[in-house]
């Protein structure tokens, strides 16, 4: 087993829940394998409450969470990245920074739980189907031997999470 720690940047345009929630996640499940973190191409300025409230519906840590944009994590004192992954169409069709050190991208799609409508009720419901979906992913993906495997094979799995529903 390798004791390699992997960086990961999730990406979004907001960054205020999905890839929130994805940053959570990996830093929770990752067995200490996984520092994750997020940023978003137009960061909204703040965590949605949803986010929040799906969080610690679950006990899960919401210290020091923040919207912040991409770039932060391009410039030359940031933390070199092993994944970036997006998880909304939007970031996904953007021109994303260069990202030292030449990153495993992928692209996991979700709704912009930003634009979710209905009651308050079926807001939360919604986030917590997404964040549902984003754990499983979490799951699979932190269960790859990624110590075993090539760049490609590991870019291969990280798509095919990303078509998974």
């Amino acid at each position: 087993m390798s004791d390699k720690l992997y960086n990961a940047l999730f990406l979004c345009t907001g960054n205020s829940a999905r890839s929130i929630m994805a940053e959570v996640l990996l830093n929770q499940l990752g067995n200490n394998r996984f520092r994750a973190y997020s940023a978003g191409s137009n960061p909204g300025g703040h965590v949605n409450p949803l986010t929040i409230e799906i969080l610690q519906a679950v006990q899960l840590p919401i210290d020091n969470l923040r919207s912040k944009r991409w770039d932060e994590f391009a410039q030359p004192e940031a933390p070199q990245m092993d994944f970036v992954i997006t998880l909304c169409d939007s970031a996904a069709g953007e021109l994303c920074p260069v990202w030292p050190g030449q990153p495993i991208t992928a692209h996991w799609g979700f709704e912009d739980l930003a634009a979710c409508t209905g009651s308050a009720e079926e807001k939360l419901e919604r986030f917590d189907q997404i964040f549902r979906q984003i754990a499983n992913r979490i799951k699979i993906f932190t269960s790859l031997p990624l110590a075993t495997l090539d760049r490609v094979a590991i870019k291969r799995e990280l798509d095919t999470l990303g078509t998974s529903r």
